[in-house]
């Protein structure tokens, strides 16, 4: 749905490895962390993993611009693999940030070839009610508590911790993705409507140290918050590409018999289009417009992907339909990094 070119890879080249590495197993993909994980390091054999990694540090250095056309466009064909190496890629981001020069000569170059996977635990410093505090040791720090929510388990190899430290900055650092006796233990991957296959559990630590070689950043009270307050648009194109794979479905369902399915696809197609050009435009001018085109974006995934079932039929029930995906993957990503005021604009959208 867009001509403009990705620096490094036309959207057209883009697409056309999309459908041939995804589209064919979209299904399996989305059941299978193996297949998933396959497909990952395929991205990042693409140079598909470093994307907001400088050059000079060895990544693409996209400009945000093109990182959101490439997540759309790959939401438009899995939303496991999209939400995957999207955590991915913030740690790496993390990581070239980093001043920790030692975890960047360890981890970053093969973080961006898709040797190493890493995840991300951080979206519990949004509660009002931290699951995990952190203090300051001698030689590092000590965390305790709970991290509910880390995509990756038995895919990525470490993934950023971060933690409220009591003076209310939290700490960041790069921990095993892997039990550690006595101190760091993992659930069993959570049973989920959607995404399943990107093993998402629950940490829980009890007096785990990392020590000052592991700190990614130290970030001041509040950063979370003031983070939301730039509106990001990540989950805005999930939302997006989410819709038009609906649209994919209803597309090849067109038929002479019901031209009601044309004219649903034509009309749900131009709103899409509105929708996208809208988000687009605020990439210069970030405000709380964004939450309300978040919330629009949610609403045509929902309906896009409703029509995909109504048009599949009863085929849509079984599990590994296409329609049946893209419908669960609207409901994930009506949620998925929701902040309170992301929630009012969709409640806002639906009444």
């Amino acid at each position: 749905m867009s001509t403009s070119v990705i620096t490094g890879h036309s959207t057209h080249t883009l697409d056309h490895l999309f459908q041939t590495l995804i589209v064919p197993q979209a299904a399996q993909l989305d059941r299978d962390p193996m297949s998933l994980h396959k497909a990952f390091q395929e991205l990042g054999r693409h140079g598909l993993l470093g994307l907001k990694v400088a050059k000079q540090g060895g990544g693409q250095g996209w400009n945000s611009e093109a990182v959101y056309r490439f997540t759309e466009q790959l939401a438009r064909y899995s939303g496991a693999l999209v939400f995957l190496q999207s955590q991915h890629q913030r740690c790496a981001q993390e990581l070239w940030n980093s001043d920790n020069l030692e975890l960047k000569q360890t981890y970053l170059q093969g973080a961006i070839a898709g040797d190493i996977g890493l995840g991300v635990g951080f979206s519990h410093l949004r509660r009002a009610q931290q699951p995990i505090l952190a203090k300051e040791t001698a030689g590092g720090y000590m965390f305790n508590g709970t991290v509910p929510w880390i995509t990756g388990f038995g895919i990525f190899e470490h993934w950023m911790l971060a933690a409220q430290l009591p003076d209310g900055r939290a700490v960041f650092v790069l921990a095993p993705f892997h039990p550690v006796k006595g101190s760091l233990a993992f659930s069993e991957p959570m049973e989920l409507a959607a995404l399943g296959s990107t093993q998402t559990v629950t940490a829980t630590l009890q007096d785990w140290f990392a020590p000052e070689k592991l700190v990614l950043d130290v970030k001041p009270a509040g950063w979370i918050q003031q983070a939301d307050m730039g509106y990001p648009l990540t989950h805005n194109f999930f939302a997006l590409g989410c819709a038009q794979g609906g649209l994919d479905i209803l597309k090849r369902a067109q038929s002479s018999v019901f031209p009601e399915i044309g004219e649903a696809y034509g009309r749900l197609t131009h709103e899409v289009c509105r929708c996208r050009k809208a988000t687009y435009g605020t990439l210069k001018n970030p405000s709380e417009e964004r939450l309300r085109l978040r919330a629009w974006a949610i609403e045509l995934a929902v309906r896009c992907g409703h029509g995909a079932v109504i048009v599949s039929r009863g085929a849509a029930n079984f599990a590994g339909h296409p329609a049946q995906r893209v419908y669960r993957e609207a409901l994930a990503f009506s949620v998925s990094g929701q902040s309170n005021g992301g929630m009012r604009a969709s409640l806002a959208r639906i009444l």
